[in-house]
């Protein structure tokens, strides 16, 4: 009870606000005197990899409060915060849509518990279909894998990988077979043609031509990083994406997590000081991958460039060449700036700690193993007496994050070119292609 009455309260993400969130809200009301709705967060969808929500969470808000039966709203941030909020709210009633009867059976423990039936014919979810315009995606590939692609776009309303193309017609028939990809395309120019975006999965060596052939052919772009070892080619390929009003979207799920934009925030908003040295570390062991020390290197640049610029007075490396084939696979890059400096350690092959440590003169900033997965990252006090956990949970490996970014940016007409990076990325094109010369 609050104040003498019965409280009553619901959740819901009431994305494309329709008749059957109305019904819900209007017979919830039934069962007490005072509504709270639970309206869920956009870090919490994310976090749940619920990626296809149209509104924002302001939209939403509005929609669930002009209906006039809402006395109070919150925000569900978290997995688990609803028996936190039936205590805090004295709730008397738990109300939810029978689609997910049994679900919150031991919410009866604390509360009464009613499961109301949805109106028929009607969600969320359809009106999606009826409403998103279908993307295709198309897959160039030198390898018998996908990188979960096929699903990861389906995790976002509107987008399939639809066709693949593969300079090997065998390896090309294994992958559509192997991930039911409907179409096979005969050659380069036939799926550009029937892609919407073009997922360019290869070895190094010929993605500029690839993407080039996107690019040209008006497609956006997904593509491992680094797009060429030239760095004439590499600005080419960013000022033709520009021309065209194309998307050239580097395959670095990092930065589009909500781990990286906390971290980011953290360190633009001066929360740990001036940064005065970063370690970037990372190391793989993948065979299949040609000149993968390439793709390590450019991986553990970008987040320096990133985040402490792209002036640095002074770049120095290190390379050790280990295998009879000369590869390098092992190296320490260094990169000194006005106020501090940046190192950078790659090993492939050759097991390193993979981390990311941020040390300012106001506090230190640390991710672990895996940390271009981007789920999490401590903040620690400059005298190390005070910790701070920041956590993200979304599940598979962040390709739907990417094709989300580039939905939105398709919607809004609006291609944020900073927000991947395409002169960050120009910079670390540069630095690798020293590197490869000496």
């Amino acid at each position: 009870m609050k104040d003498g009455k019965r409280v009553v309260i619901t959740y819901g993400t009431f994305d494309l606000f329709h008749k059957g969130h109305y019904n819900i809200l209007k017979r919830a009301r039934e069962y007490g005197d005072y509504l709270i709705v639970g309206v869920t967060g956009e870090s919490y969808d994310m976090g749940r990899g619920k990626l296809s929500v149209h509104d924002s969470i302001a939209e939403r808000i509005n929609n669930v409060m002009n209906t006039d039966l809402v006395d109070e709203i919150i925000i569900e941030e978290y997995l688990g915060q609803k028996i936190r909020d039936i205590i805090k709210y004295n709730v008397d009633v738990f109300v939810i849509g029978d689609d997910w009867r049994g679900k919150f059976d031991h919410i009866s423990n604390y509360c009464e518990l009613v499961y109301l039936p949805r109106t028929k014919d009607i969600s969320s979810t359809q009106l999606r279909k009826e409403q998103d315009r279908r993307y295709s995606i198309g897959m160039i590939t030198d390898r018998n894998d996908d990188n979960q692609l096929t699903y990861e776009a389906s995790m976002v309303s509107g987008f399939s990988l639809a066709s693949v193309f593969s300079e090997d017609d065998e390896l090309a028939g294994s992958v559509s077979k192997r991930f039911g990809i409907e179409h096979v395309a005969r050659n380069v120019e036939e799926l550009v043609a029937s892609s919407d975006i073009v997922f360019v999965q290869t070895d190094i060596r010929d993605r500029y031509r690839y993407i080039r052939k996107a690019l040209e052919g008006g497609k956006h772009v997904i593509c491992d990083i680094p797009y060429s070892l030239d760095p004439e080619e590499h600005v080419e390929l960013i000022k033709l994406a520009r021309d065209s009003r194309c998307i050239l979207f580097s395959n670095m799920k990092f930065y589009c997590t909500q781990v990286f934009v906390q971290l980011l925030w953290h360190i633009q908003g001066g929360l740990i000081g001036d940064i005065i040295r970063m370690e970037c570390s990372i190391s793989k062991n993948n065979i299949k991958i040609v000149q993968l020390f390439y793709e390590l290197t450019a991986m553990a640049l970008s987040p320096v460039i990133k985040l402490m610029g792209r002036d640095y007075n002074d770049l120095s490396y290190e390379l050790t060449e280990l295998s009879e084939r000369g590869e390098t696979e092992f190296a320490t890059i260094t990169l000194k700036y006005p106020k501090g400096q940046a190192i950078v350690n790659v090993g492939n092959k050759i097991r390193v700690e993979n981390k990311i440590e941020i040390i300012g003169t106001e506090g230190t900033i640390r991710m672990g193993d895996d940390w271009w997965r981007g789920r999490s990252f401590e903040l620690i006090s400059v005298d190390g007496s005070e910790t701070r956990k920041f956590t993200t949970n979304f599940s598979g490996n962040g390709f739907r994050l990417i094709i989300r970014q580039i939905l939105d940016m398709i919607r809004s007409g609006k291609i944020d070119y900073e927000l991947f990076g395409a002169e960050d990325l120009t910079v670390v094109t540069d630095i690798i292609s020293s590197m490869q010369r000496n």
